[in-house]
């Protein structure tokens, strides 16, 4: 557990780290290119994203969940990677000139053609990876993320500068997936072997089906909100969702990856010892329902607030939709869990079942309940996903012998220390004049963490006993 922690809180800082940087170099694009060229890249990077689904096979999740990794094993893993990595940049870069003329929009091919490159080059770090991961080494897993950052950021501000356009953005990612292929060859760790096997695939294959099935009814159900709101309404309302639907995602945007790292391996190690899966998902629920519910808390009630000052009084159209994705959000984060447990015991296809309900869900609440108002079609959304309520449940029963009661005792205290949030925000925003938006959530910033932290010792929420674990790790540092 303190190899966990100690990973969590590096993981968190290298993850943040990159998105900051990410986020200044986005900025910094939006002067040096114009919004035709930015656009080629985002309608590209579309078909890359739901190629990478594909290309990992769920490897990554093997790797992390096999309780006894032999060298025959890593082989197998490694030639399964090689293989679904180049057959897919294969396929990538044959197709980018039938996308580009679907497309109508001939730039499109070179930026596919050099992002379907970048396939080649990623297993060579892969499994390097998905080791670290298991074995917690976020700090190592950090030089990487610095690496490929830096030369993502270098490259790409440098060709844009040059008048690279488009291509700016193709060629560095490129670099940055190089940067990271050779940043992991120095952490390889010693019994990773460096050849690949054609042999022994069977249960590698088996297991990545079942992720994949996962990660598809995932990618499926993120894009089916836009997707369905294009075809009942129109562009506005797809946009203005957009921004409610990221104002909801902060806190998930802020944490990052560290939300779930290093989770599956150390489930699959409870699991594999003989250890009950119940109490991990308690507590582990509850340490981010802590953090989690009173951030969306806060959401619920500031939305007006938060969306002024992120994006203008000209996004405010888009608070209405909020309260039900926010809430939507809340009833997800109780099973954050859930497919890890799943993947963590051997059995990740489940996981798909409950998101193939919510998908099959959205699309009939969509059309019943959709009455041209963004509002409605929120709604719809957050009765979707409370209709995969009773699968989930039965799942926690059934497959990992977990009493669900005792994960609603367990957060409990979470749900009291939002509800004292969003007491205190209402009352600061009822208390407080006219001014702008930033300001007043500058002013009502230290009042409401004073709260959180107040609400959390005395609902004796486990989270206090993780926050002085930190402070104590970090005194020690200083001194």
């Amino acid at each position: 557990m303190t190899s966990l922690r100690r990973s969590l809180v590096i993981n968190f800082f290298s993850s943040s780290g990159a998105t900051i940087v990410q986020f200044i170099v986005s900025l910094l694009l939006a002067r040096l290119l114009s919004p035709s060229e930015i656009g080629v890249f985002s309608m590209t990077i579309v078909f890359v994203n739901i190629a990478h689904i594909f290309r990992d096979f769920g490897v990554a999740t093997y790797v992390q969940h096999e309780p006894e990794l032999t060298p025959e094993k890593l082989r197998a893993a490694n030639g399964v990677l090689f293989t679904s990595s180049w057959l897919i940049a294969l396929l990538l870069y044959i197709a980018s000139g039938w996308i580009a003329s679907w497309f109508n929009e001939p730039q499109m091919a070179p930026v596919m053609k050099v992002l379907a490159i970048g396939f080649i080059f990623i297993p060579f770090g892969s499994v390097t990876h998905a080791l670290l991961t298991r074995e917690y080494a976020a700090g190592k897993q950090a030089i990487v993320t610095v690496a490929g950052t830096g030369a993502y950021a270098v490259t790409c501000l440098g060709l844009a500068g040059l008048g690279f356009g488009t291509m700016s953005m193709a060629w560095a990612n490129l670099a940055n997936i190089l940067a990271c292929a050779i940043a992991y060859a120095p952490l390889r760790p010693k019994h990773l072997p460096w050849s690949p096997s054609f042999r022994n695939w069977g249960k590698v294959v088996h297991f990545g089906m079942g992720t994949l099935m996962s990660n598809c009814a995932v990618a499926v159900n993120n894009a089916l909100p836009d997707i369905l709101l294009g075809k009942l309404g129109n562009a506005r309302l797809v946009g203005l969702f957009s921004r409610a639907s990221s104002t909801v995602s902060i806190f998930t945007y802020v944490a990052g990856t560290t939300v779930n790292y290093g989770s599956i391996s150390y489930i699959s190690q409870a699991y594999h010892r003989g250890e009950a899966v119940g109490p991990l998902l308690n507590r582990a629920t509850a340490l981010l329902t802590g953090v989690g519910w009173p951030a969306l808390a806060l959401t619920f009630v500031l939305a007006q607030e938060i969306i002024t000052a992120l994006y203008g009084a000209k996004w405010l159209d888009a608070v209405p939709a909020v309260p039900a994705l926010a809430i939507a959000a809340a009833i997800s984060m109780i099973f954050n869990y859930t497919p890890t447990a799943l993947t963590a015991i051997g059995k990740p296809y489940l996981s798909a079942i409950s998101m193939i309900v919510v998908l099959i869900s959205r699309v009939a609440f969509g059309f019943v309940l959709f009455d041209g108002s963004m509002q409605k079609f929120a709604w719809a959304i957050c009765a979707a996903t409370a209709a995969a309520l009773p699968v989930m449940v039965m799942q926690h029963k059934k497959y990992l012998g977990h009493d669900f009661i005792s994960m609603l005792v367990a957060i409990l205290p979470s749900a009291l220390v939002a509800t004292a949030c969003a007491a205190s925000a209402w009352m600061l925003k009822t208390i407080l004049p006219p001014m702008p938006a930033i300001a007043a959530l500058s002013i009502m910033a230290l009042p409401l963490a004073l709260t959180w932290y107040a609400a959390l010792r005395i609902t004796r929420h486990p989270l206090v006993e993780e926050i002085h674990h930190l402070l104590s790790g970090l005194r020690a540092r200083f001194a």
